[in-house]
């Protein structure tokens, strides 16, 4: 059973919640503590954290304790998971009451504005189930590797500009699943009703897990792609979400995940449907996606 902290959050069962964030943590006190701060410094949106723990010995209450706000809630997994995210982050969002889910890695920023921007795109844009923008690496590692990082996510913002111009699903999915991905996890926004109609994450992937979650939303619900940063994306330090640079293990996880994704998505589509996204990916996107470099 999960232990919850902060009796204060069960007497605001009445308000409205705009947005709930879930963020798994792990032996990150001081990083978690910035990534709560950049969630509650958000104006003219009513939130509520979950910081769900994923160390044995609860080192994160402590953290949620400091911050003395009824809109932060910690949850401690009684089965730590031996960093397998897509379970962690299955632990928060069934108890999320908030029109949309936000999974926040436990290092990353949320610039300031982010979720006014996010609630007037929902709006705007009331036929799609996902939100997801441009992504901003910062960081102590080396200048070289940040070098990299930008040119990587410079990239995908171009990537899912031209993505748009194709409609709100089959190119943003395709390229996602046959290509390069448009985003991580705390770069999207996603409708609660969504996250509760795909079940959430796929417990068997343990890497690659958001790109699996976030091809099958935008495909069955489709995406808005809003042209600003929506995310400040902490670069060089481990974290239970990702790290900078993966093992041999890692790299078998990851390619064990990305056959599982093509498997459920053939199983569930069709092979017709898989193999003419994956002619999209190759034969329209590819060709446009280059011509603006």
């Amino acid at each position: 059973m999960l232990f919850s902290f902060g009796n204060l959050f069960e007497k605001r069962s009445n308000v409205s919640i705009d947005v709930s964030i879930v963020i798994p943590t792990f032996r990150r006190p001081k990083l978690l503590g910035e990534a709560i701060a950049s969630v509650l410094s958000q104006e003219s949106v009513a939130v509520e954290i979950f910081v769900v723990d994923d160390s044995p010995e609860g080192s994160a209450q402590e953290v949620v304790t400091n911050f003395r706000d009824a809109r932060v809630r910690y949850l401690k997994n009684p089965k730590p998971s031996g960093g397998i995210p897509s379970a962690v982050r299955n632990l928060g969002w069934p108890l999320a009451r908030g029109a949309f889910v936000h999974f926040l890695d436990d290092d990353d920023i949320v610039p300031e504005g982010h979720y006014l921007a996010v609630k007037e795109a929902f709006s705007k844009h009331c036929d799609v189930g996902v939100v997801f923008g441009r992504i901003e690496p910062f960081g102590d590692a080396p200048e070289a590797q940040m070098r990299r990082e930008r040119l990587f996510f410079g990239d995908a913002g171009r990537r899912a500009s031209v993505c748009s111009r194709f409609g709100s699903r089959f190119a943003f999915s395709a390229c996602m699943i046959f290509g390069s991905t448009l985003l991580v996890c705390g770069a999207a926004v996603v409708r609660r009703e969504c996250v509760q109609k795909l079940g959430g994450f796929d417990p068997q992937i343990r890497l690659g897990e958001d790109v699996d979650f976030f091809s099958r939303a935008i495909r069955e619900f489709g995406a808005n792609f809003i042209d600003r940063v929506v995310l400040r994306y902490r670069i060089g330090s481990p974290s239970l979400m990702h790290a900078p640079n993966l093992s041999d293990d890692e790299m078998r996880q990851f390619r064990e995940g990305m056959r599982r994704m093509h498997a459920k998505y053939r199983a569930e589509r069709g092979a017709g449907e898989f193999y003419a996204m994956k002619g999209l990916s190759r034969y329209a996107l590819l060709p446009c996606i280059s011509m603006l470099k």
